[in-house]
């Protein structure tokens, strides 16, 4: 199976599978002497950790992670770093009504068509599990982008029909409730309405929104490179995301360019934007204002509900998907987001160090 790398500069590898014995990943490209211990990890897994609340799958993982490798009296070394966390509480007797079984909304079907077979337990590499070793990597990702005055964070910003406006947004209540929201009392009207549709043996969805601020201008390539372009491969990455939009995203096509162009002004000695409906991105490259993503994330495809499908003999039958699954997958994919998006960002400023000669120059000026 190949397509499990991504980055060219900071490049991570993830491993592993759903109920295998662990989940990693290797990072390729992080700069010696930046400061890492095990703890500046956990906190970003803590964050995707099964088991929260009610509003999560119950499989009991504590998700401590190991350093492996790259790292020496607590500072990156240069050599590739390799992180592991071990799988606890696989139930694989959960998966045994699907074995031979296609699940509607899963990636059974095309997988068998591909590979011939698949591994059941939990959807092997497809399971949303294969994700932990992403978020371990976007930790280190977000501590390279701090040394740089960069600092990216996601946060739910819809479940279902709940919605929250950005004149309304209260960035400190995102760690005060389970469903990452800020605002605290938009999510406890969708946690009711995650309820209900729990008694349904139904799901949800969302949206995510994920914001970069400090970035400089001229971060991507103008052509196939582009930064909203590597962004949305990104998060278009993760299992359930659908969609990805930057800015106004969509609503920009039933706007107008007067209403849609951002106008340039000076402040301060500085070239900034009057308003920011491009999300931070311009011609395939960071504009130097206030990076804005959204992903739209499906919902949890697992159900108890009983679902017509197919078995691998091409005979129609039914399933209702019984074992521990998410009601709503946005909550715990918040983190996911927000280290993909740091991943991309990492990388592309490594690369953006050889976009000039003085730029080489400065690297090697004293030698």
């Amino acid at each position: 199976m190949s397509g499990s790398s991504f980055g060219k500069i900071f490049r991570i590898t993830t491993w592993g599978e759903s109920h295998g014995p662990g989940i990693g990943v290797v990072i390729d490209g992080c700069p010696a002497g930046l400061t890492l211990r095990t703890g500046d990890i956990q906190t970003f897994l803590d964050r995707r950790k099964p088991g929260q609340s009610r509003y999560s799958t119950k499989r009991n993982e504590s998700d401590l992670v190991e350093i492996l490798s790259g790292v020496f009296e607590d500072r990156t070394t240069g050599t590739p770093i390799s992180l592991l966390i071990r799988n606890q509480d696989q139930r694989s007797r959960d998966y045994g009504n699907i074995a031979t079984v296609f699940r509607p909304g899963h990636a059974d079907y095309p997988l068998t068509q591909k590979y011939g077979f698949r591994d059941y337990r939990g959807g092997g590499r497809s399971s949303g599990r294969e994700t932990i070793g992403r978020v371990a990597a976007g930790a280190v990702a977000s501590l390279l982008l701090k040394e740089l005055g960069i600092t990216v964070r996601a946060y739910t910003k819809s479940i279902g029909p709940y919605h929250i406006a950005p004149e309304d947004y209260k960035y400190e209540e995102i760690l005060q409730n389970p469903l990452y929201m800020p605002d605290c009392g938009t999510a406890e009207k969708a946690g009711a309405y995650i309820s209900s549709l729990m008694a349904e043996k139904d799901s949800c969805g969302g949206i995510i929104e994920c914001i970069a601020d400090g970035l400089p201008a001229g971060l991507g390539e103008p052509v196939f490179d582009k930064l909203d372009a590597l962004l949305a491969q990104a998060v278009l990455s993760v299992g359930a995301v659908k969609g990805v939009e930057f800015g106004d995203g969509f609503d920009a096509a039933g706007s107008t360019g007067s209403r849609n162009n951002d106008p340039f002004t000076v402040k301060n000695g500085s070239v900034v934007k009057t308003s920011n409906h491009s999300g931070g991105t311009l011609g395939g490259m960071s504009d130097g204002s206030r990076l804005v993503l959204r992903a739209a994330v499906k919902p949890t495809a697992s159900i108890a509900r009983t679902q017509h499908t197919v078995n691998e003999s091409g005979e129609n039958t039914e399933i209702a998907i019984h074992g521990r699954h998410d009601p709503v997958i946005v909550p715990r994919a918040v983190v996911v987001i927000e280290a993909m998006t740091a991943i991309t960002l990492a990388d592309l400023l490594l690369q953006n160090m050889s976009a000039t000669i003085d730029h080489v120059k400065k690297v090697y000026a004293d030698r």
